[in-house]
């Protein structure tokens, strides 16, 4: 792939102060390459998946992505909020000498890049999220338009409740429309098997994903001062457009591109023209 280093180690780990280790990949790249970090959904492995780096690579970004706590190779944080696992993601990236980045993420991701731009302001060049998942603001409509939010509504009950819901949990197929299908059947194949990985290890990851979702996030979206990229499908049903919205009026460079066919896996499908406006930044 153009700009990557031959024999770039594909992943590793950082302890934290408590023990706890993290585990990061890297697509590696020329000395001065711009770098995107990018926030896995839930769930995932966090690695560096297609067509994220062949997209990133033809432009030349290098990408540095973590799992977060209780997904594969990284250790569970029970309790963790959404501001702890981003400043998970700040020490990676200060291990690996990374000052200026841009971070980007989807779905589950959303937050965490979100985040990660409070925390750093002065290291953070850009943001996007494809339908992220916004604050919760205590409402019943925080929930309309969700095709089947049992796991975020059982995590308002706390973390055994979540874990519980999880036994017997399925996915609903109803949550994605016919264009995620297909894009999952196509360019974005390899998502629904990382997907697959990112739970094989149990649900903590999930259950504490949804948790910090529905809890104090630890920033406020006011303190995001980079330029801000709300990628959004007209159709989701995971993530429905109202959250964008919301966003969007309390972001202070907040931009929104509201993609109306797209549902919540074909918004992805806008990676390479959002890899294009941040890298303007950086």
């Amino acid at each position: 792939m153009a700009g990557l280093t031959a024999g770039a180690p594909p992943s590793g780990s950082v302890a934290r102060p408590d023990g706890r280790a993290v585990r990061y990949f890297d697509s590696g790249g020329e000395p001065d390459a711009p770098v995107v970090v990018w926030h896995h959904g839930t769930p995932q492995t966090g690695a560096v998946i297609e067509p994220l780096a062949s997209e990133a690579a033809a432009r030349g970004i290098r990408v540095v992505s973590c799992a977060r706590p209780g997904y594969p190779g990284s250790d569970a944080a029970p309790g963790r909020t959404v501001a702890d696992s981003a400043a998970d993601v700040l020490a990676v990236l200060d291990e690996l000498g990374v000052d200026r980045f841009a971070t980007m993420g989807a779905s589950g991701g959303g937050p965490h890049a979100l985040a990660c731009a409070a925390l750093a302001p002065q290291r953070t060049a850009a943001v996007v999220t494809f339908a992220g998942i916004a604050p919760y603001w205590g409402d019943v409509d925080w929930f309309a338009g969700m095709a089947d939010p049992g796991g975020l509504r059982a995590a308002l009950s706390g973390r055994p409740a979540r874990l519980a819901y999880a036994e017997t949990a399925r996915f609903d197929p109803d949550s994605f429309t016919r264009r995620d299908y297909d894009v999952l059947a196509g360019a974005w194949a390899a998502l629904g098997a990382d997907a697959g990985a990112g739970a094989a290890s149990g649900p903590d990851g999930e259950a504490d994903d949804d948790g910090a979702f529905v809890a104090p996030w630890g920033v406020e979206l006011g303190a995001v001062s980079a330029p801000a990229l709300l990628v959004q499908g007209g159709r989701d049903r995971v993530v429905p457009a109202t959250h964008a919205g919301w966003m969007l009026e309390r972001l202070p460079r907040g931009e929104l591109w509201l993609r109306p066919r797209e549902g919540h896996v074909s918004v992805l499908t806008a990676l390479g023209v959002a890899l294009d406006w941040a890298s303007a930044s950086l």
